[in-house]
């Protein structure tokens, strides 16, 4: 699972950056990284806060920049490229008072070049951790919205590994329509899953996953109507024309995704059905209870969620997260850089 991450990290060395530099969580984590030598790491906090929080729970961070908002050298630059990045949507104060938070204050590290990763929401929400980075590192070149997903994985009956990818199940409530100030369709419900279906097969792949993706539903190839039927048939057809090079199907039950047997009899022809690595769920509802459902009473470790459609790397935690779950979505962050 790790293998081509580790290699990476190994040939360029990369610096990531944890909002949450007291959390014991955190520490662990970051004692183990610098103990192997995997990454420099920056915690953000009061300097001695830290060290206690590490002298406390007996992790050695010695080796770890620690960085303090309030004492840090570059906050006036900080500030200022803050404004300029904002271009009128916040005050200088608004932006001090943000950056005083090691939310913004990471962000802008990744920003402004001082690091090349950031991995937050042990304590913060996942919206306190994306809205910095949709307003400071911003999307890239041609993405409409921030997604995300989740590789699942767990080694097999036959002790070989299974790895699956799942998206959106965090950051995406519902896909609908959104109007430019005409009242124009600007970017449809349906061109915006057929995005998150698009790099989540990315994603999949850079975890060396070859893609297979369904867009799932209730209904397979038309056997059902209403909600978001339509909405998962029109975004297979946009995902499909956007990258040709992928396998993407659907709409499709669960069982015709997985099971060659159903699969070829409800969707008879379909490279995917039956053999789905890569599912794209129509709502946040289904894909955060699917995936919670594979790591719960499945077995899979899961691990994300994973933000897809930024300038750079920035992911979040659970709150409910442990010590290794930081170590290796550190892994995960640092090798995307």
């Amino acid at each position: 699972m790790f293998t081509k991450l580790l290699d990476a990290l190994k040939a360029t060395r990369r610096t990531i950056v944890f909002t949450e530099g007291t959390d014991a969580r955190i520490l662990e984590a970051a004692s183990r990284l610098l103990k192997e030598d995997l990454m420099d790491v920056i915690l953000i906090g009061n300097a001695d806060a830290v060290k206690k929080a590490a002298a406390d729970g007996g992790f050695d961070v010695a080796k770890a920049t620690v960085v303090d908002p309030a004492s840090y050298d570059g906050f006036e630059e900080m500030v200022s490229t803050m404004v300029a990045l904002r271009k009128g949507k916040m005050t200088e104060e608004e932006c001090r008072a943000a950056l005083a938070k090691g939310n913004y204050f990471g962000t802008m590290l990744v920003k402004m070049g001082k690091a090349d990763a950031l991995l937050g929401g042990a304590t913060y929400s996942t919206a306190d951790t994306v809205r910095p980075a949709l307003q400071l590192i911003k999307t890239k070149p041609g993405a409409n919205l921030v997604s995300s997903c989740f590789i699942l994985f767990r080694t097999g009956k036959d002790g070989q590994p299974e790895k699956y990818c799942m998206g959106d199940c965090a950051i995406n409530i519902a896909y609908t329509d959104r109007l430019d100030k005409d009242g124009n369709v600007a970017v449809s419900a349906a061109q915006q899953l057929a995005e998150v279906a698009v790099e989540s097969a990315r994603t999949a792949e850079f975890f060396g996953i070859e893609p297979k993706v369904a867009l799932l539903s209730f209904s397979t190839k038309g056997s059902g109507k209403g909600a978001t039927v339509g909405l998962s048939q029109e975004a297979t057809k946009l995902a499909q024309a956007l990258a040709p090079e992928y396998a993407i199907d659907g709409e499709m039950q669960f069982d015709a995704a997985v099971s060659p047997t159903v699969g070829q009899l409800k969707f008879p022809g379909s490279k995917v059905a039956g053999y789905a690595n890569t599912f794209i769920f129509p709502c946040i509802e289904a894909g955060n209870i699917g995936y919670k459902i594979a790591q719960r009473l499945g077995g899979f470790e899961a691990y994300g969620p994973i933000l897809q459609g930024l300038n750079a790397p920035i992911n979040d935690l659970s709150r409910g997260c442990n010590a290794e779950e930081v170590y290796k979505m550190a892994i995960i962050t640092a090798g995307m850089a």
